[in-house]
């Protein structure tokens, strides 16, 4: 069936139960992710009607409500295939039919000693940190410093990430945005790390460091996918977010880098008013960044029940050729004891006036089904990689 719009909302970290191999990405024990799950159980119950309408509970058992008896949308999960890791790029990549098939390279340690001084030498500055390190405790750690020096502060994660925090009192935001193009010129095989990160930073002290909203992303170049196809074939492409810079800005008709989740529901909506026609990709990052990071199960509900609403508006102004796709791109789970992404099942919902809902799809091989039906939905020929779902 071809669609006139197609809109593809990701609720970033939004994890739905643990994968089968979890344990290969470093999830077991006591950090096997299960982000929806636990979140509903630790608040005694999630107030998301509208995405249990979709079938959200018939896919998940979710506290405060079980499933609904005919629900509205189709549901399901779906099963990563790439092995690049559990972060933002390898899912989003995926969906838009990439096969992720060799791991991002890590530094647990921090980065090799002669990379770094070839980084410093690049800058023209030292920097301080290299260490695997969460943002809000190296900020802690090491930001005070920061303020005294003008080093910029290098950290990682469990993820194939080189993070650079500086405040943007000390280092403008422009001149760390260039910082982080030399890191990523830098940064090719072997040391090809998935993501650069500029993490600016204001505040006076230790206890009032928090980071600003201009972080921006700067990713290795992605191969041909998707958005490459529908732009190619002149369909009008909206990326929102983080979608552009996942992507490498390649492949976007318009592209729109709001900061925070009201702000992605606002560019939605206007796109939704001026536009008839196009593919409409939307990162919902605050999930991820503000609460699952944080290990914060009430403000990751208090988001999820944010975001229900901006779903439902969404809805009130689709047409019976529109269709709306929601999934996640990895798991953060608010409530182990960890404050890295977790390797989990992304949840499927999808929804048309046009088409009955109530269809289990069960649990789908590839995130990649999301990019075949959009393909699919726009008849631009055979997928790269995945299955219509519808």
């Amino acid at each position: 069936m071809r669609f006139q719009r197609v809109f593809l909302l990701v609720m970033d970290g939004c994890g739905a139960g643990t994968a089968p191999d979890a344990a290969e990405f470093g999830d077991f024990g006591d950090n096997l992710g299960d982000t929806l799950v636990h979140t509903a159980q630790a608040v005694g119950g999630l107030k998301i009607p509208t995405l249990r309408s979709l079938g959200l509970g018939n896919a998940l058992d979710l506290a405060g409500g079980g499933p609904v008896e005919k629900p509205i949308g189709s549901y399901g999960r779906l099963q990563e295939t790439s092995r690049g890791g559990k972060d933002t790029v390898t899912g989003h990549w995926e969906m838009m039919g990439i096969s992720v098939d060799e791991r991002f390279p890590t530094y647990p340690e921090g980065f090799p000693p002669d990379l770094i001084a070839d980084f410093e030498k690049a800058i023209g500055r030292k920097v301080l940190g290299n260490k695997a390190s969460s943002g809000t405790t190296v900020l802690k750690e090491l930001g005070e410093e920061h303020l005294a020096t003008g080093s910029p502060i290098v950290y990682t994660s469990a993820d194939s990430v080189f993070q650079i925090a500086c405040h943007e009192g000390i280092i403008p935001i422009e001149e760390l945005y260039e910082i982080c193009r030399k890191a990523r010129e830098l940064l090719q095989p072997p040391h090809g790390v998935q993501r650069v990160i500029a993490r600016p930073f204001e505040g006076k002290n230790a206890q009032d460091f928090r980071r600003t909203e201009r972080r921006k992303d700067f990713p290795i170049t992605p191969p041909a996918n998707v958005i490459d196809s529908l732009y190619t074939s002149g369909v009008f492409t909206a990326g929102v977010g983080v979608i552009p810079e996942v992507f490498g800005g390649r492949g976007f008709v318009y592209a729109e880098r709001t900061q925070n989740n009201p702000e992605h529901h606002q560019a939605t909506m206007r796109l939704a008013r001026e536009h008839d026609s196009g593919f409409i990709f939307v990162n919902f990052e605050d999930f991820d960044m503000l609460y699952g990071h944080r290990n914060d199960p009430v403000g990751f509900a208090a988001c999820l029940e944010q975001f229900d609403g901006f779903v439902a508006e969404l809805m009130g102004v689709m047409k019976e050729t529109d269709l709306l796709l929601i999934t996640a791109d990895h798991g953060n789970d608010p409530t182990t004891p960890s404050t890295d992404h977790s390797r989990e099942y992304a949840p499927l919902l999808l929804y048309s006036p046009g088409l009955e809902g109530g269809q289990d799809f069960k649990i789908r091989p590839t995130f990649a089904d999301l990019g075949a039906t959009v393909a699919a939905a726009f008849e631009v020929g055979e997928p790269i990689l995945g299955r219509p779902l519808i």
